[in-house]
């Protein structure tokens, strides 16, 4: 009998015929045998397991009928197993109750033939499901390979974004630092003078009325249409709308300024605590921006540290990313501090672990991290942050620069409530790694 031509060779697939009876076996085999197929025989279920977990098979022709372990447990227990459990089977049985067929399907089988049945039938359904698991395992093959290609991307678009070195970069974002500060400035000066001659009219609005409580019927007409109490409320809520928008502005500015240094080839030795704390300065506006909850405490245990020879201003941008996204997770949290009495903390701790390695732990009593976050921590331009919040530059370039830009590790442990990441870089640049797991 000739096979479907749309069909993959017999000769590719192992089939194992699982049946209590020699000469259902005898039978079946001498005829797939016949086509090409390569095939094993099991007289039981536990030596159907014991046979499938030595040598996978391709497809299983499974009797449902047996001593000891019928067909329907054995196709749980290959169904439970990692290893078999795609492996397509196909019940033969001569029970043809719609029951029957149902618990075969609910057992894992992807089909049930009735007995007695023709072997054409067999033959056409082998060869379906077979053709049907190869286009599984070629579609799995493309999606492994599309996630691999993904993952290189975004570790290619990371790189490029931290090792972006075009000419003049670093002279046209402190040129528009400059620019963008000068009218900011202007802004940010004229803001409470503003402020207080809008409290003057203000007053003197309330004076007027005091002093002349019956206005005439024009005058009363125009106090409708102003709504003078909303808007005497919203000038305020506009003043503070514009001093939040001047302050963000100038964080923006200052993360620039450290950005345009990003590029630059500064191997020399450094002063951690010095970036640190330098870091800590630019970042200090953040620090008590919250009236809904305490300010933020620095807590700082310094250890005696060596200068370290590496890309100090790379170092920067990995203290500025990570106390951003603490101040951040503290200002989720802010109810809470006042609910019980807690103050909002970034712990900063450092030490020589060892003479060539220096630990920089940095903690605080934030959101935390959910488990879901976790899975994508490090992965490149992953956020949590709302669009158009945040003015990092992300985890992952941080991983990058500390791992391999300066052969170290960047980890992080997150409990209930508390996180801290730490950061192990060498005191001097190497092309081997500090330490060893």
């Amino acid at each position: 009998m000739d096979s479907n031509k749309n069909f993959i060779k017999a000769q590719n697939f192992d089939i194992l015929i699982v049946d209590d009876t020699p000469e259902n076996i005898r039978f079946l085999s001498t005829l797939l045998i016949e086509q090409g197929y390569q095939v094993r025989k099991a007289l039981t279920g536990k030596m159907a397991l014991t046979a499938a977990q030595a040598t996978v098979p391709d497809l299983i022709l499974l009797d449902i009928n047996m001593p000891q372990m019928n067909g329907y447990e054995t196709c749980k227990l290959l169904k439970e197993n990692e290893e078999t459990a795609s492996v397509p089977i196909i019940f033969l049985s001569a029970l043809n109750d719609v029951v029957d067929k149902v618990t075969a399907f609910q057992a894992g089988g992807v089909d049930f033939i009735s007995k007695p049945f023709q072997f054409e039938e067999v033959l056409m359904r082998i060869q379906t499901h077979l053709q049907i698991r190869a286009l599984q395992s070629q579609l799995h093959l493309k999606n492994t390979q599309l996630e691999k290609a993904l993952e290189s991307l975004k570790q290619m678009q990371g790189q490029l974004l931290r090792k972006e070195k075009l000419s003049g970069l670093g002279q046209l974002v402190a040129g528009v630092c400059h620019e963008i500060n000068n009218p900011v400035s202007f802004i940010a000066g004229n803001l409470k003078p503003a402020n207080d001659s809008i409290q003057t009219l203000l007053k003197l609005i309330d004076a007027y009325q005091k002093e002349y409580p019956e206005p005439s019927p024009v005058m009363q007409l125009l106090l409708e249409e102003a709504e003078l109490d909303f808007l005497a409320t919203d000038l305020q809520n506009m003043m503070k709308s514009m001093r939040t928008g001047v302050d963000r502005i100038g964080s923006i500015v200052l993360a620039l300024r450290i950005f345009s240094r990003l590029g630059e080839s500064d191997i020399k030795s450094t002063n951690v605590h010095e970036c640190i704390d330098s870091t800590l300065l630019l970042l200090h506006h953040r620090f008590a921006e919250r009236s809904t909850m305490p300010d933020i405490e620095i807590i700082k245990n310094y250890g005696n540290l060596p200068l370290i020879t590496c890309h100090s201003s790379e170092m920067n941008q990995v203290f500025l990313n990570l106390f951003i996204n603490a101040i951040d997770a503290l200002h989720q949290k802010s109810e809470h501090f006042n609910a019980v009495n807690e103050t909002p903390t970034i712990q900063i701790t450092t030490e020589l672990k060892s003479p060539k390695l220096v630990v920089i732990r940095i903690k605080d009593n934030g959101i935390g991290i959910s488990d879901l976050v976790e899975k994508h921590l490090f992965e490149p331009f992953f956020t949590t942050k709302p669009v158009g919040q945040g003015i990092g530059l992300g985890l992952a370039t941080s991983y990058q620069i500390v791992v391999e830009r300066h052969k170290g590790n960047l980890s992080y442990s997150a409990t209930s409530g508390v996180t801290e990441f730490i950061i192990e870089i060498p005191t001097t640049l190497s092309d081997s790694p500090p330490y060893e797991e």
